[in-house]
């Protein structure tokens, strides 16, 4: 029985190889944008993110060149759809005397296209009244969602740092807050109920680990995706 021992160590190392070769396979059939994506994973420095569309200028080649692109050349029509998304979102970041530009960011996960803002742009400080600015932003969103057929979905984010308190019981209903207050502002001015949803996530998904000096800042944010409404919910990353 001993001496058949190496059998198993050899059937471990088959099952190793056989996945190692399928792993290059797949890689070798994945598009470049995606193979760049990856890529920004293992580099050092790298952005820390836990949603499906990362913050900032993705690596995706819509947001990446989408000044240099032309709309006539061979896109897909869901890759024609987010080239329109991002150019009317892209007004937001040129606020630049009242928009710094870590306070916003643009990314597209090829179903639909985010924009992140800080919390302590949009509202009024320790509260869920929105700033001038944080109106600004607004009405850039509602200026889009007049424009295109799309549908909106408003993500309110926490720190793992706030507590929620005096106003609110925890870090959930202080998401959630931020993300409603974001809806209702939209809805009262124009915006189809139909095609906005929001959900509440406290801290569960940082842009920043705790040891980044700004971690707070980035983390506290409400995020607009926007996507396609052929796009079912069971696609769509909330």
């Amino acid at each position: 029985m001993a001496g058949s021992s190496w059998k198993v160590a050899y059937a471990d190392f088959m099952t190793a190889m056989m996945a190692f070769f399928l792993v290059m396979w797949l890689l070798n059939m994945a598009p470049e944008e995606t193979l760049k994506g990856l890529a920004g994973y293992f580099t050092e420095g790298a952005t820390y993110f836990t949603n499906s569309a990362a913050p900032g200028i993705s690596n995706n080649q819509i947001v990446q060149f989408v000044d240099k692109m032309d709309t006539r050349s061979n896109l897909s029509e869901a890759e024609k759809s987010d080239y329109a998304i991002i150019q009317s979102l892209k007004p937001i970041l040129s606020l630049k005397d009242a928009v710094p530009n870590s306070s916003t960011g643009i990314a597209s996960d090829g179903v639909g296209v985010l924009l992140h803002v800080t919390s302590n742009l949009m509202f009024k400080p320790n509260s869920v009244d929105f700033s001038a600015t944080g109106e600004k932003v607004l009405d850039e969103v509602l200026d889009m969602i007049r424009k295109y057929n799309v549908w909106v979905i408003v993500r309110g984010h926490a720190d793992s740092s706030e507590t929620g308190a005096p106003d609110f019981p925890s870090k959930w209903e202080l998401s959630s807050a931020r993300a409603n207050a974001a809806v209702r502002y939209l809805v009262a001015h124009g915006a189809d109920p139909k095609k906005i949803r929001s959900v509440a996530y406290a801290d569960t998904r940082p842009l920043a680990p705790p040891t980044v000096p700004d971690a707070a800042a980035k983390n506290s944010r409400v995020e607009f995706y926007f996507h396609r409404p052929e796009v079912m919910s069971n696609i769509v990353g909330y």
